[in-house]
């Protein structure tokens, strides 16, 4: 399947996101392969870097990832150049996807000991970028829900973090450290980072709690908050079971609509860094 809707605006250059909060269950993985679905749909080249042990990015975007299967493990312990390992999807040609394995599960402990244990993404995406003939549009990167070894390779490669924040209790709980580790890589290791992007999800409708974190992390982050909120919504659950993001299992429901919404709108944020506007 190779939709082509509209063609959505393009980025000057390839925009690297860092999809990141530590806290499980907030709706990052599903939030990295939509996202990059919906852009990819619409006609931009997107690329994903499963960076979590479980591999549920690649899942969701019907990627191989056995163990053993050449994944980001061997970009980040063995060398490899991104290119060798990336796959695309089948489901449109401007998508590919570096997958995870269960290999990533000691990478935390294995980086430990290397050289530049930091920077080890941040070399090879760069190198990537500066030797595709086609570059991606999108490059995203899907973390662990931890702030360790993997989490920070993510932040130093990335030059924007995407945080999704759920709108239920204890959603701001552990934001502060999240935003004071992005602070510290800033500070120390990559001074082009910036979180330019929140996105609001499993939003109740028939809770005024859902409104009230809204408001809340609206007034917090201002601006940087996209106006689609993502849904409580079953579809969204279901489609990795099917090894498909919620775009092509099905369009319709109020979760992919909220998705290609929230796309659309980082795409029209992208488009406006031409005219100098910050994203």
């Amino acid at each position: 399947m190779n939709v082509r809707q509209e063609q959505w605006p393009k980025p000057p250059a390839t925009r690297v996101m860092t999809v990141a909060n530590q806290k499980g269950g907030v709706g990052k993985t599903t939030t990295t392969v939509n996202i990059a679905a919906a852009l990819a749909l619409h006609g931009l080249r997107v690329m994903v870097i499963d960076l979590d042990p479980q591999g549920n990015a690649s899942t969701a975007l019907g990627i191989e990832h056995t163990v053993g299967t050449p994944s980001i493990y061997d970009v980040l312990l063995g060398g490899e150049p991104i290119s060798e390992v990336a796959r695309q999807a089948d489901f449109v040609d401007t998508l590919t996807c570096v997958p995870a394995t269960l290999d990533l599960a000691g990478a935390d402990i294995e980086l430990t000991s290397q050289v530049a244990r930091e920077y080890r993404l941040q070399r090879a995406v760069n190198a990537y970028l500066e030797s595709a003939e086609n570059p991606p549009d999108y490059l995203l990167i899907d973390c662990p829900p931890s702030l360790g070894l993997l989490t920070l390779n993510a932040l130093v490669a990335g030059r924007e973090v995407l945080i999704p924040i759920q709108c239920e209790y204890y959603a701001l709980e552990g934001l502060a450290q999240l935003l004071n580790t992005v602070e510290l890589v800033r500070s120390h290791l990559n001074p082009s980072l910036a979180v330019t992007t929140v996105l609001l999800t499993m939003y109740d409708s028939r809770t005024r709690l859902a409104d009230q974190v809204a408001d809340e992390v609206r007034s917090h982050f201002a601006e940087l908050v996209l106006a689609p909120v993502i849904p409580r919504n079953v579809r969204v659950s279901e489609a990795p079971g099917y090894g498909q993001t919620v775009m092509t299992y099905d369009a319709g429901s109020r979760g992919a609509v909220g998705y290609l919404q929230a796309a659309y709108e980082i795409a029209q944020r992208g488009h406006a860094m031409n005219d100098g506007v910050g994203a």
